[in-house]
């Protein structure tokens, strides 16, 4: 048995990974299905998933996912090899100084990846550069002269130890962290965002019509078969409506929702 937890849902047996397609001119359809044991990250189905729809022609230019399947490494690794750009909700930095307006974070200071110096805001350079490697993944470990911190005026907007540290991913991964971090502050993000709610529909589709929660098999591969089935009428039902013309649903707005959007006094 696979034990699993997702904030305060807990349960025992797999997980289901959809994969539809989400084109304006096109019916919604789904297009891959994976399933694994529950304990399994999100993460690490993304590698897989991609090699199998590169062998059926069906790699996206632009993944829309979730935020527990995307990561520096994730960035990297689906670009470098599959071409494909992961868009959606990244790592934030939980650094203090991320919190704290005018406070320095690390797109503060200057990294030169080739000289492997840093420079901080008030234009010292780093003391050491090292890599480091933590639950397979590198980090460099960049540190400041405890003489230059103690004396900067710049301190208190920089670091409450003796010395700053920087923790950044390796280059690529670093780069790519900045530049999805930054494409999150975009309007077209925000839109790709809700269109990639529309799997949530799918999900809930799943769950509520198709007791996609509850496995009837025992067994990974029998219960991926059930999960393949599940998608299979999804698809159907989908293209009848789009041969039909039928509209699709709007969202199900809550009860509270309703009563707070009626007019003062209504």
């Amino acid at each position: 048995m696979h034990y699993a937890k997702k904030r305060a849902t807990t349960w025992i047996g797999y997980k289901v990974h959809l994969t539809e397609t989400c084109d304006d001119a096109q019916p919604p359809l789904i297009v891959h299905v994976a399933t694994t044991p529950a304990p399994i990250v999100d993460r690490a189905v993304l590698d897989p998933l991609h090699a199998a729809l590169a062998t059926k022609d069906l790699l996206p230019a632009r993944h829309l996912v979730d935020a527990a399947y995307i990561d520096a490494d994730g960035l990297v690794a689906a670009a470098r090899d599959h071409d494909v750009v992961l868009t959606g909700p990244v790592s934030k930095d939980n650094q203090w100084q991320a919190r704290t307006e005018g406070a320095f974070t690390i797109e503060a200071f200057h990294l030169d990846w080739d000289r492997k110096i840093a420079t901080c805001p008030a234009g010292h350079d780093s003391r050491s550069w090292h890599p480091n490697y933590n639950l397979g993944r590198t980090v460099i470990r960049i540190r400041f002269a405890a003489q230059h911190c103690r004396a900067c005026s710049l301190k208190p907007r920089c670091t409450r130890s003796q010395c700053r540290l920087l923790t950044p991913r390796s280059r690529e991964e670093h780069d790519a962290l900045v530049a999805a971090r930054a494409r999150e502050t975009s309007s077209a993000f925000a839109a790709d965002r809700r269109r990639r709610a529309g799997i949530e529909g799918t999900l809930s589709r799943g769950v509520r019509t198709m007791g996609l929660r509850r496995s009837r098999y025992l067994g990974l591969a029998r219960t991926h078969l059930q999960h393949l089935l599940t998608a299979t009428a999804i698809n159907l039902g989908r293209l009848a409506a789009w041969i039909g013309d039928t509209p699709a649903g709007r969202t199900r707005r809550s009860a509270f929702a309703r009563l707070m959007a009626q007019p003062a006094g209504a």
